[in-house]
């Protein structure tokens, strides 16, 4: 875990936004193909079992165990994913909120008015980009409030999203450039108006997928969230000791509350 984000960020509070649930039934429900190849085990009335590096899985409950002891809360909501969870916090934050994920998804969140901009772990932790509106405009050509219809268009295969066949970046984020958003580029297929007969005819073969793809790439805003005390606070040395000699950590341990506590 990178604490040195909290020395370059200098936040006053920090949430860690777990999976409650990876696959919700109701997204797999709309696309059935979501997420379908991390599946290592479907459980019935349960979340579906994600397949997970070994080292990764092995490093979660210590991961749990020093986010605890270092006093960041974890929050999870129920049939829903940890996206939401950010999403809904974002959402209802009365400050500005910088949000660490390495999901382009949440590139939808970025609203310069609300001070809302995503820290980019994707291409690791040595090479961070920090978004804001003009820089989502720059990789993608479209508005951060434009990011899940173009998603929604262009399809990601590490979600199991096909996207419209034929439709690639540079040409769902055009014809979001020319009609705004789904809605109308959607109407603009229907009417034969303001697009290829091509593109035309790709949009309108995609009909039953793009009646639902929008309410699977949107993250959910809305959640009914928890209330927890999320400013930072000097670290407790005892729950700090424990967790250090139950999982042997040392250093690692020794700068979170390094960090955390010069912003306490």
């Amino acid at each position: 875990m990178k604490y040195e984000l909290v020395t370059t960020y200098e936040p006053t509070h920090v949430v860690a936004c777990w999976d409650d649930d990876w696959r919700p039934q109701w997204r797999v429900d709309l696309i059935p193909s979501y997420k379908a190849h991390r599946v290592v085990e479907v459980v019935a009335g349960a979340p579906d079992v994600e397949e997970v590096p070994d080292p990764l899985e092995a490093q979660i409950p210590v991961i749990r165990a020093e986010l605890e002891a270092i006093g960041i809360p974890i929050v999870g909501v129920a049939a829903h994913e940890a996206d939401d969870v950010i999403a809904s916090f974002a959402a209802q934050a009365s400050a500005p909120v910088d949000v660490v994920t390495g999901d382009r998804d949440l590139f939808q969140l970025v609203d310069d008015e609300r001070g809302v901009r995503v820290i980019y772990t994707g291409k690791g932790m040595s090479n961070l980009e920090v978004l804001d509106e003009a820089a989502v405009v720059s990789k993608y050509a479209v508005l951060p409030a434009q990011y899940a219809d173009f998603a929604a268009l262009r399809g990601d295969a590490s979600d199991g999203l096909p996207g419209v066949a034929g439709i690639g970046e540079k040409t769902a984020a055009s014809l979001l450039k020319e009609h705004g958003d789904l809605a109308g580029l959607r109407a603009a297929a229907a009417s034969g108006t303001g697009m290829t007969a091509g593109v035309r005819a790709k949009i309108l073969a995609a009909s039953d997928y793009l009646d639902v793809a929008p309410t699977v790439v949107e993250v959910v805003r809305t959640l009914d969230l928890p209330a927890v005390s999320a400013r930072l606070r000097a670290p407790e040395a005892t729950a700090v000791s424990a967790v250090a000699e139950r999982w042997g950590l040392g250093a690692s341990l020794d700068r979170a509350v390094t960090a955390i506590s010069s912003r306490a």
